[in-house]
């Protein structure tokens, strides 16, 4: 009788030992940023000229669109909000009123929160 039960004995063993060695049913895992992506940004102009264009778009599209300060200008010392649509890269275009025109490429404006107008150019931060 003994001999019988070693047998099944082992292959008691056996087969836990194979529902050890199955592999754990798949797990979906989400990852959650911990913020989201704020698209608000202010365009601040510290240049000594008034900024009559403003141009901001997506760097993806390859076009400026719009004037963005419509029939307003930007004087020296002031600043203008916006919030962009989408997040990703920003490309900037300012026109002061003597037709000089400055170019910034490339913001991610997750980052950036201030487009700042100087007189050498255009300063994200």
């Amino acid at each position: 009788m003994q001999r019988r039960v070693l047998p099944a004995v082992l292959a008691g063993f056996a087969a836990l030992g194979l529902a050890a060695c199955q592999q754990e049913p798949q797990r979906t895992v989400v990852v959650v940023p911990s913020q989201a992506c704020d698209t608000s940004f202010r365009v601040v102009n510290n240049s000594g000229l008034t900024v009559e264009r403003l141009y901001f778009s997506h760097s993806s599209l390859g076009a400026w669109g719009a004037d963005q300060l419509g029939t307003s200008v930007l004087p020296p010392g002031r600043f203008v909000n916006y919030r962009a649509n989408n997040a990703g890269n920003y490309d900037f275009r300012v026109v002061w009123t003597n037709g000089q025109a400055a170019e910034l490429r490339g913001v991610n404006i997750c980052r950036a929160s201030q487009i700042t107008v100087t007189n050498r150019g255009l300063v994200a931060t």
